[in-house]
């Protein structure tokens, strides 16, 4: 119990280091890079920590620090960066990846989890070709979006939504309906290639 307990209190504190940065610069939007330490072991940052490659066998868990903080059964990375209010725009670069998500989770969720299978992170997810929305481990189609190298996300915290953007068109193409009850982070996971992020960026005109 008491080990729970100094885990739950550590995460706690994790998130909360960072609760500022995205309220100071709230008219810019969030701006992020990935936390190595809650980094599966199966993930590698790269280009400043803003981007993350998967590996098929990644790095020996026996050669990654151990820590509260990092995902241990799913290849899922957190950003460093938490929000508390406000709206926020970042893109993510997909590069030769076939089947990843990309979303918002609570600071303090299971590292024993995988984001889109709790209920306590909002997703999208692209697999076999497709688009979809995830949430507690359901999955719901999206139609009028195909691969594209770049996508965009637009979290509107009180208004507690979260919507998948097509860059090229400058348009919403979903949006999952949120349950906000304290801060979140952006969250990804991925199963082959790469994605990079692009964060500290205005919401495009029309959002």
């Amino acid at each position: 119990m008491a080990l729970l307990f100094a885990r739950s209190l550590r995460l706690c504190r994790w998130g909360a280091k960072r609760l500022g940065v995205a309220s100071t610069e709230a008219q810019r939007g969030v701006s992020f890079k990935l936390e190595e330490k809650t980094a599966h072991s199966s993930l590698a940052l790269f280009r400043g920590d803003t981007g993350v490659k998967y590996g098929l066998v990644g790095l020996e868990p026996t050669k990654v620090a151990l820590n509260v903080e990092r995902f241990r059964e799913w290849a899922v990375v957190l950003a460093d960066t938490a929000v508390t209010s406000g709206r926020h725009y970042w893109e993510v670069t997909v590069k030769r990846s076939q089947q990843f998500r990309i979303g918002v989770a609570d600071v303090d969720m299971s590292r024993d989890s995988c984001i889109g299978i709790d209920d306590r992170s909002w997703v999208f997810t692209y697999a076999q070709r497709k688009w979809y929305t995830m949430l507690a481990n359901e999955k719901a189609p999206i139609e009028g979006i195909g691969q594209p190298e770049k996508v965009g996300l637009l979290l509107e915290y009180e208004a507690q939504k979260l919507s998948l953007v097509d860059v090229s068109q400058v348009s919403v193409v979903h949006t999952l309906q949120t349950d906000f009850r304290g801060p979140v982070v952006p969250a990804f996971a991925l199963w082959d290639g790469e994605l990079l992020t692009h964060s500290g960026l205005e919401v495009p005109p029309g959002l």
